[in-house]
């Protein structure tokens, strides 16, 4: 153990004064010393170890250490004779305690506290006693696709506690992979002023050559004379790449479906893809290219990896009676391929890839060929003809009509066409709802006209307005039938009678003239209806009388 031992003495000349016997204990100027010693943390022994001797004045006989090592923590590290001479009982880890300083107090012969203070500090010397210790004992990862030489794939962390800069600096070194690799090399960066390192690689990682790789990491620190160091157990995963792309069975193929059909499966498209089954590099998805309409959909099926193609919205035989797609498949994560082409280069090495995404190709490196493309399946879709209802063009109509005109009043005449291309269909026009038995219809030309005289305030007007529904039927197989409607908005004429709400009116006879209200009622609109003229018949004259007239 090194022990160095610093001394300063200063005097203080104190002037002299009379005192009475009650002054002794009073306390004495003297001089103050200050002294520092060194141990060394590494020490192991054998103890107790002499430190070192307290220069003090002859002149002092007793004396009193307290602070740290002494009566505060570490506790009894620390033995002082009574010639001043320091022991150190134990080792100290300097990562604890890195100065004890102790209070030296003085007494002259009659135990007088002097005023000299002897301050101790004992340093502890740093040595490399620590090691860096990694966060985890063991650190895993799982790459879910084929990443790019110097990408990150796993953080590693540690600590070294030693208390200087010389003894807590460190450096991160890979000692082992198992497997060993081939056509790539895993790398480790320690990141400036910090304890963590960043594991990558340079080549082509191939899963095909192993599914899991376990790498030892150590990390050394920097320390003198002995550097110390601890390891870590990394595991890195690699799950299948997209090494290969989905091919369709058939390149061309065909399909049916019936006019008017929507959210209906019409074909099964099967691929075979050589990734492992049910990862993302053998998973596929589809796209659709000519549907301008966008009248088809495609999903996968997630068992079997098919695309099941459904119509999305409904076809017309008579727009386009056959449809040609072209659909292509990828996986759901990169198509990657890679190659290296020269290890002896600074930094990562050289190579060439091929990545295709979202349906596109991109290459990197200095010269690449790509030898796979995507494949393409053709479909023929084939339109269905059905005998589909005739059109009215328009469907709805209003008209206007006082009611009452008379039987056989042309009230609006409805056309409708048959949609199916070269169809020799008839068609045929027929009342489809009438509530109140109205109107009428031509059957082969459309026209309408009143069966009966209409009536505004027929249980069936609402709001002056009856509706009736014209059907036409064509002679197709099975018939279809199309719909139309005609709104009659129904004027107002006089056409009814005011009439009173009682036809008996009771009357009490006294000596006062007595009275009875009288009220009428007219159902048709206003200037139809009221006011209305009130008259008494018979023999009434100056007997009765009614007011007011009007």
């Amino acid at each position: 153990m090194e022990i160095k031992t610093f001394c300063l003495l200063i005097t203080l000349q104190c002037l002299g004064i009379q005192r009475s016997t009650s002054d002794i204990s009073r306390r004495q100027k003297r001089a103050w010393i200050i002294e520092t010693f060194t141990i060394d943390e590494g020490f192991d022994g054998p103890f107790p170890h002499y430190v070192g001797k307290i220069n003090i004045d002859p002149k002092i006989s007793l004396f009193e250490i307290l602070g740290p090592g002494v009566d505060k923590e570490p506790l009894n590290l620390l033995k002082i004779d009574n010639t001043a001479k320091i022991w150190i009982m134990y080792p100290v880890d300097r990562e604890e305690y890195d100065i004890l300083k102790l209070v030296f107090q003085a007494y002259n012969k009659e135990k007088v506290l002097l005023n000299t203070r002897l301050g101790i500090d004992i340093v502890i010397d740093d040595t490399n006693d620590n090691e860096p210790k990694f966060g985890n004992k063991t650190y895993e990862v799982t790459i879910e696709s084929t990443p790019l030489q110097g990408t990150a794939l796993i953080n590693v962390t540690a600590i070294d506690h030693d208390s200087t800069e010389e003894n807590s600096k460190f450096s991160f070194s890979i000692e082992s992979v198992t497997p060993t690799p081939q056509n790539f090399q895993f790398f480790i960066n320690k990141e400036p002023d910090s304890g963590k390192g960043t594991i990558s690689f340079k080549g082509c990682l191939d899963h095909v050559k192993a599914q899991k790789y376990t790498l030892i990491v150590k990390a050394t620190d920097h320390g003198q004379p002995r550097p110390l160091s601890s390891s870590t157990t990394v595991i890195i995963n690699i799950e299948d790449g997209n090494r290969h792309l989905p091919v369709f069975t058939n390149e061309k193929s065909q399909a049916s479906v019936k006019e008017g059909q929507e959210d209906v499966l019409i074909s099964r498209l099967h691929v075979i893809d050589k990734d492992t089954k049910g990862t993302k590099a053998w998973k596929a998805k589809y796209k659709i290219q000519g549907d301008k309409n966008n009248n088809f959909r495609i999903v996968t099926d997630p068992d079997t990896n098919d695309g099941l193609l459904y119509v999305e919205k409904k076809l017309n035989y008579e727009d386009d009676p056959v449809k040609n797609i072209n659909i292509t498949s990828e996986n759901e994560i990169l198509y990657f391929i890679c190659k290296v082409i020269d290890r002896n280069t600074a930094g990562l090495w050289k190579i060439n890839t091929i990545i295709r995404s979202s349906f596109s190709v991109a290459q990197s490196g200095t010269r690449a060929e790509e030898t796979s493309r995507l494949s393409t399946h053709h479909l023929t879709v084939t339109v269905e003809d059905v005998n589909e209802a005739p059109v009215f063009d328009p469907p709805n109509k209003t008209i206007s009509v006082f009611e009452d005109v008379g039987l056989g009043f042309y009230l609006e005449t409805f056309t409708a066409k048959d949609p199916d291309i070269g169809a020799a269909s008839t068609i045929r026009y027929i009342i489809g709802e009438d509530p109140a038995g109205c109107v009428t219809v031509d059957s082969r030309t459309g026209e309408i006209t009143t069966s009966k005289s209409l009536d505004r305030e027929s249980q069936f007007v609402k709001d002056g307005l009856y509706v009736v529904q014209i059907y036409a039927v064509d002679n197709g197989e099975p018939p279809q039938t199309g719909r139309a409607t005609l709104s009659i908005k129904i004027m107002d004429v006089n056409d009814n009678a005011p009439s009173l709400d009682k036809n008996i009116i009771d009357m009490c006879q006294s000596d006062r003239i007595s009275s009875v209200n009288v009220t009428a009622l007219d159902p048709d609109e206003e200037p139809s209806s009221g006011p209305f003229l009130f008259k008494l018949l018979g023999d009434v004259k100056n007997k009765w009388r009614i007011d007011p007239e009007k």
